[in-house]
């Protein structure tokens, strides 16, 4: 659970570097779940038909939702100014819940990107192809989030989106992974009213048939950071569990610390090759603690160890 003051501990900061994404399960309110359907069925409606336009959409995919309109934010909007009141997207979006864990990740006030609201009726057969969202590849360590709030119950296999968790640092153009199939350690999203999941850009998810009674929605909201993203959650316990480099499997291995977290691999991350995940892991954390000496089991230190022999025999 996040800190008193809302924001992520360094142990939950630490679980997101290494699983791509974080779950708040009923973190939002009855009293907003229950109101926000009538504002997403407009959105819905008004982003749908926006699509119909500029890109050529079936407009029977939308040829029974209602002609009414509802204005949305402009991309690089502060999110501050993205749905005033009366919006009840905008009063989940200011809950100090929400802005503490957007806080801990992208910085007070983020940028609004874009958002959609998915939309899956009962009894649909259709699906998505696994998928990255408007990735493009530039290798630096700084990220955007997005947000998937579920305002209603979703049971198993009804709709739920299927995600790869440690999938966001295996860097890939956006359509590169739709091939794949039932990947080891996926999940497939089911969960109580007022869910929230917070996904890093790079994390590979799609959304799933729905084939029980009832329908599925899910406001996704996508944000860019204005500031660094160095040590921006609640700090307390960041000294008690953040390692040196010495913390290493084969030498002195230490039980309580990020590098231990980093080294618990996903089903699908095996043997040997999980070391280059640990490798990713501590290069993010170098830019999101601000310690450049991170590392996880010596990977990185070795390295540089011997990258300043080599320049000092060079002079």
């Amino acid at each position: 659970m996040p800190a008193p003051d809302h924001r992520l501990t360094t142990n939950e900061m630490a679980q997101f570097v290494a699983d791509g994404y974080l779950r708040f399960e009923a973190l939002v309110p009855a009293s907003i779940n229950e109101r926000v359907i009538e504002e997403l069925q407009l959105l819905y409606t008004t982003k749908m038909r926006q699509l119909v336009e500029s890109v050529g959409l079936n407009p029977d995919d939308v040829a029974k939702t209602p002609s009414v309109s509802v204005s949305h934010p402009e991309s690089l909007t502060p999110l501050a100014e993205c749905y005033p009141p009366p919006s009840i997207l905008g009063e989940m979006l200011r809950l100090p819940e929400v802005l503490g864990i957007i806080e801990s990740l992208v910085g007070k006030n983020p940028l609004f990107d874009h958002d959609f609201v998915h939309y899956i009726p009962a009894e649909n057969p259709r699906g998505q192809h696994l998928h990255v969202d408007a990735v493009i590849d530039d290798q630096q360590p700084s990220f955007d989030i997005q947000l998937f709030y579920f305002p209603t119950e979703v049971a198993p296999g009804a709709g739920g989106t299927r995600f790869v968790p440690g999938t966001h640092l295996r860097h890939t153009r956006a359509e590169g992974v739709a091939r794949y199939q039932h990947l080891l350690g996926e999940q497939r999203y089911s969960g109580p009213a007022g869910t929230l999941l917070v996904f890093h850009q790079g994390l590979w998810h799609a959304g799933q048939p729905n084939p029980s009674q009832q329908d599925r929605w899910m406001y996704k909201i996508r944000l860019n950071p204005q500031v660094p993203q160095v040590r921006l959650w609640n700090t307390e316990d960041f000294e008690a569990i953040h390692n040196d480099a010495r913390d290493h499997t084969f030498a002195h291995m230490r039980q309580d610390s990020v590098a231990n977290t980093f080294r618990t691999m996903q089903p699908w991350q095996k043997g040997h090759e999980a070391r280059y995940e640990q490798m990713e892991r501590a290069r993010l954390w170098r830019y999101l603690s601000g310690d450049e000496q991170f590392d996880v089991d010596f990977y990185h230190t070795r390295i540089e160890f011997r990258a300043g022999v080599n320049e000092g025999s060079a002079s």
